[in-house]
Order: structure tokens, then sequence, then C-alpha cells
């Protein structure tokens, strides 16, 4: 069962082969294709780490799962926004070294400054291809490269319309023994409105430990740079201390895993008001993940 090992404090998992399911066959490669899906899931997870997805990061590990996040967000100006979703959704691996993402927009409310209430700009989907990998027994780490579409679905309040935003990702990970390191670097790429949306680097890192089993206490930093737009020059930097807890067994490959994380503004120091920067002061953050 990967990724739920009893462990200690630097403890090293015993990693077994996967028990799949010989491989089937029949006239049809369609069906061929679909009747071995599994299998080939396990062999693209058991190449890889098997650390768990941070709270605020992208994983850049390959994952099958459900995801649903909800975040409560509290501005500067007084008003909190309640994001319904987190624009998460189903993560499928359709080959050994892909994954697709596709996710539902976000519901959002807005309350105490322009109230508001619907759909967010949807990150609909995104494919991820890993580029190299290797378990805990061959070497602990990942690299992989994404690419995401992002369409302006959202009602007035909450869009960007309309401009569509292509974001480019490089996502890599390292570990020793019980802990690792998982990062993302981002350039999103609007195809419109460039004199408000603006170009911007986005980064995220996640220092994550994992003992008892079930526990995966985290440390993350997710940081913006525009370099162009209504914001050119600034920079917002959150740091958020979670825990992420699972692997919990529901039914063989089924597993439920769930989290709670703080993240708080840090830079810049004082509240930017015209317009709002950091976007938001302070969060709470939740997460649930099926993964199967």
């Amino acid at each position: 069962m990967y990724g739920s090992w009893p462990r200690g404090a630097g403890a090293r998992p015993t990693r077994r082969p996967p028990d799949s399911a010989p491989l089937q066959s029949s006239d049809s490669p369609i069906a061929d294709y679909f009747a071995n899906w599994q299998n080939r899931v396990e062999q693209a997870q058991a190449s890889q780490p098997h650390w768990m997805t941070p709270m605020t990061t992208v994983t850049p590990r390959l994952e099958q799962e459900y995801r649903y996040d909800q975040y409560k967000q509290y501005l500067q100006n007084g008003a909190q926004i309640d994001n319904f979703g987190g624009g998460k959704g189903l993560e499928l691996i359709p080959t050994t070294t892909n994954e697709i993402l596709l996710n539902v927009p976000a519901y959002q409310h807005r309350s105490n400054v322009k109230p508001a209430t619907g759909f967010a700009d949807g990150n609909f989907v995104t494919i991820k291809q890993r580029l190299l990998s290797a378990n805990e027994e061959n070497g602990n780490y990942i690299l992989s490269a994404f690419l995401g579409v992002q369409a302006p679905t959202g009602i007035t309040a909450f869009t960007n319309r309309p401009a569509w935003i292509v974001t480019p990702t490089l996502a890599g990970g390292i570990g020793w023994g019980d802990f690792d390191i998982q990062g993302t670097v981002s350039l999103p790429l609007p195809t419109d409105n460039l004199h408000a949306i603006g170009y911007s680097i986005v980064t995220s890192a996640t220092l994550q430990y994992h003992f008892w089993e079930y526990f995966w206490p985290e440390f993350a930093f997710n940081d913006t740079q525009w370099t162009s737009g209504v914001r050119a020059g600034r920079n917002q930097l959150f740091v958020s201390p979670g825990i992420v807890f699972g692997r919990f067994q529901i039914y063989k490959r089924v597993k439920l895993s769930f989290g709670i994380s703080y993240q708080v503004a840090v830079v810049p120091d004082h509240a930017i008001t015209v317009p709002l920067t950091p976007v938001y002061n302070h969060a709470w953050l939740l997460s649930m993940r099926m993964t199967f």
C-alpha cells in the first residue's frame, strides 16, 4: 500500500512491487487501454516518491484523486471571501508519465465590501508531464512540467474577462528520509487585458515531514512578483503552516486524506489599497482528497 507504511523518525519505507492485476488483453485496443488503467497508475506511482500532496504547492508527483478545497480569505479593506472548491477537481493518470487535471471553477461569496456571489474563472485543465523520477529506494526525487489553461468563465466580480491565461510550470522535489521539499515556478501568460493583469513570476515551496504513518506537517511559501500590469514592481509573499492527515484506506486503492493550513501575508509589510497588495491579508484553508 503506497504512501501508508508505518514509520518512525528516520525510518525508511520498505517497498514491495505493486500487486498489479495481470495485464488484460482483448481484440479492442481501446478496451485494453481502459481495462489496464489501474495497472498503469500503479506502475507510474511505484517509480516516484510517495510524499503527500501539499496544501498550497502543486505536487510534481502524478496523483489520481478527486480533490475539494475550501478557503476563507480576509482582505485588508474589510472584505471577506468564502471560496468553495478552490478550483480543484478530478485528477487522472492516463499514461505512466502523464496526469490530466480537470478542475471545477471555484464558487465564491464576497461579503462586507462590494458583496458578490458566483463562479470565478476556471483553471479547467492542466496537463502534467513527468520528466524524471525515482522512488525512495532509488534517489527520492522528481521533476515535472505542467501546462495549465484558465478560462474567463467567472461572473463580472470574479473574472479577468476577456483574457484566457496559459500557465507553463516547472515543478520538482527531493526527499531525505522522512523529510521532503516540493516546489514550483510558474509564468502565467494572459492573452488579453495585459495592462491590468500583467505578467508575473509565481513560485511556491513546501517543506514537509512525515511521522506516525498518517501525519504530514508542512510549512509553505507562496510568492508572486509582478513585472507589469497594475501591480508592476510589487511583490507578495505568503507563509503557511499546516498539516495533512492521511492516507486512510477506505477500500483497496481508495484512500482519504484531509488537511488544514493557515496562510498569512508577510510581504509587503503594510497594505497597499490601490490595487490591494497583497490580494488578501490572511486565510484559512481546508482540503479533502480521495485517491484511487
